[in-house]
């Protein structure tokens, strides 16, 4: 799932959708509205940012409701950390060597 969301996460287009997801529900031709490519080209982002589940779609009648799925954000968030926190170390170990070289 990692994959799948750092992935989606890649496309500015699916940023946008997701910082517009972060301010409510919306439907998919809200969703599309601001972006000057075709409908069906916005549903494929969808599609994918659904596929990372970072994004819960619900229908009611004809309309398909669009929200943010902010749990799906997790598993990057802790990978990212992870490796943050590993570097982190890394480096400081790697400036205690320079400065016990340096007379």
């Amino acid at each position: 799932m990692l994959d799948a969301t750092l992935t989606a996460l890649a496309d500015p287009t699916r940023r946008a959708i997701l910082a517009r997801l972060a301010q409510g529900e919306a439907r998919v031709t809200e969703i599309a509205r601001p972006f000057a490519i075709s409908l069906n080209s916005v549903s494929k982002h969808i599609r994918m940012l659904e596929r990372a589940a970072l994004v819960r779609r619900r229908i009611e009648g004809r309309e398909h409701i669009l929200a943010l799925n902010p749990r799906g954000l997790d598993e990057a968030a802790a990978w990212i950390d992870e490796q943050r926190a590993l570097w982190t170390w890394r480096l400081d170990e790697l400036d205690k060597v320079l400065k016990e070289k340096t007379p």
